[in-house]
């Protein structure tokens, strides 16, 4: 099948009339071919985005709602289906594919309801016969540039929000999963967003992401990504005095403490570290361990990720599917060689498997190492990959300390049954988000997403949070007294 951009409600060709393969990391089956689109092609969606914007910043906010709901529904219907392509395209295991299309349709009702909401406040004006009021409103033309792992969940948290606060948008999906980014705009086409709003361009970030950047008719970007290229962006429109969002990586980690329930943990960190095969920002890569039971987590975990089958994640019996493109398999093997060269000690995986039937996919071992230090590359650098560190600590301050002592600061998690140490964890882990006898995935659309430090600019996703990003405050002041009133001035 032959995909194509769709710019001001029509579906067609890139301008280069060049494509590329749309690959199934588990077997190397082409599934699709995916315009290589070129900086024209964007400008011609951008400006489609900028004509649609003066009539649908004026539809009024719980008729844009209801065509997210509508979204919702169909989304619901079909969720099954866009779950076994997106299985087919990126490699995760049916069932999180499936968890994967129900964050958006949670998204969509949840931004839905937004269109009815969106409030302002009033409040008491300092002179009489004044009235005093604040407004949110819509910003222009919105930038969406969104990653591979969570090819629906990811658009929705930023269309949606953009959507219904009034916004138009340019959407560039990830190269590595096109397939979900088409499918989750017919499904806006279905539900009635009127030409121009929406608009869909593949291709490459030096060709499309760069022109969303630098044109001026864009006024907003909301990007998902590694570091590097956030800094980029951030350099760029920032420079440019583009509002900027970044959602960028994690170093995330499980603390376990020695009063903890360990089966419990067990079964958060095997969650958190393996499914989607460790390509989550919210993946769990560390885990600071108590010394009381440092010995015994380890070899419960270790029998556990002995017993993990590898396979392609249409196979019911598939727990961990393969890595998204060779890139990514040897960017893996490079950190569990370093690990292995800073004194880490492999105690499981650490390679590609040895089973002919996965010949053909981009697979990789669950791996665990132990006897790792703080102060190792490998416990500070995200390797985004089944790959796991154990770190022993003493205390629960000392877990905490090392915990916040990484350049990110997105999720982390404890297990303990002491409510005075969850607490304690609550209070001092740096990170915006923090779960207490649970992994570190699993957040819920109603709840801000995001984190400290390295992992962002201080934006949210999810939410009212999102709301915040897309609109801008308008401050309103009705003067019924009849003459002229200044503020502070004495009289």
């Amino acid at each position: 099948m032959r995909l194509n951009n769709f710019i001001g409600g029509q579906w067609v060709a890139p301008e280069t009339g060049q494509y590329r393969p749309d690959i199934d990391p588990a077997n190397g089956e082409v599934i699709a071919e995916v315009p290589l689109s070129s900086r024209q092609d964007t400008e011609r969606a951008i400006a489609a985005a900028a004509d649609a914007y003066p009539r649908w910043r004026k539809v009024p906010g719980p008729k844009r709602g209801e065509i997210l709901f509508r979204v919702g529904q169909i989304l619901q219907a079909r969720k099954r289906e866009l779950a076994e392509k997106m299985t087919r395209e990126m490699g995760k295991v049916r069932l999180e594919a499936e968890g994967d299309v129900q964050e958006g349709i949670d998204m969509a009702f949840y931004m839905a309801g937004e269109g009815r909401r969106s409030f302002g406040f009033t409040t008491p004006s300092e002179l009489p016969d004044k009235f005093a009021m604040a407004l949110r409103d819509s910003i222009g033309v919105a930038g969406i540039i969104t990653p591979w792992n969570f090819p629906m969940a990811i658009p929705t948290w930023k269309i949606f929000p953009a959507l219904v606060s009034g916004n138009t948008v340019v959407f560039k999906p990830a190269t590595e999963s096109p397939y979900l980014a088409y499918e989750l705009v017919k499904i806006l086409e279905e539900a009635g967003i009127p030409p121009g709003v929406v608009n869909l361009v593949f291709g490459s970030g030096r060709e499309v992401g760069e022109t969303l950047l630098t044109d001026p008719r864009v006024q907003l970007i909301s990007f998902t990504g590694s570091n590097e290229t956030g800094r980029h962006v951030a350099q760029v429109a920032g420079g440019l005095l583009k509002r900027v969002s970044l959602e960028l990586g994690g170093k995330n980690a499980v603390i376990v403490m020695d009063d903890a329930n360990l089966d419990l943990a067990v079964d958060g960190i095997i969650w958190s570290a393996y499914g989607t095969t460790g390509q989550r920002c919210t993946a769990c890569s560390r885990i600071i361990v108590h010394e009381g039971i440092y010995d015994r987590l380890r070899d419960r975990l270790k029998e556990r990720i002995r017993g993990l089958r590898l396979g392609h994640g249409l196979s019911a019996e598939t727990d961990v599917g393969p890595l998204v493109n060779q890139a990514a398999v040897e960017k893996v093997q490079h950190y569990v060689e370093l690990g292995q060269q800073e004194g880490a000690h492999l105690e499981i995986g650490g390679g590609i498997p040895d089973d002919p039937t996965l010949a053909h996919g981009h697979f990789y071992l669950p791996t665990l190492f132990t006897d790792v230090t703080p102060e190792m590359r490998i416990a500070n650098e995200e390797i985004f990959g089944p790959v796991l560190s154990m770190i022993r600590v003493k205390s629960l301050d000392e877990a905490i300390e090392v915990n916040n002592r990484v350049s990110y600061g997105l999720s982390s998690s404890i297990f303990t049954q002491d409510v005075n140490r969850a607490f304690q964890a609550i209070r001092d882990l740096a990170t915006g988000i923090v779960y207490i006898n649970a992994g570190t995935t699993g957040a819920e659309i109603h709840l801000p997403f995001g984190g400290t430090k390295g992992t962002g600019n201080g934006h949210r996703e999810s939410g009212e949070a999102a709301i915040d990003f897309f609109t801008e405050w308008k401050a309103v002041y009705v003067d019924y007294s009849g003459r002229l009133q200044r503020a502070q001035i004495d009289t």
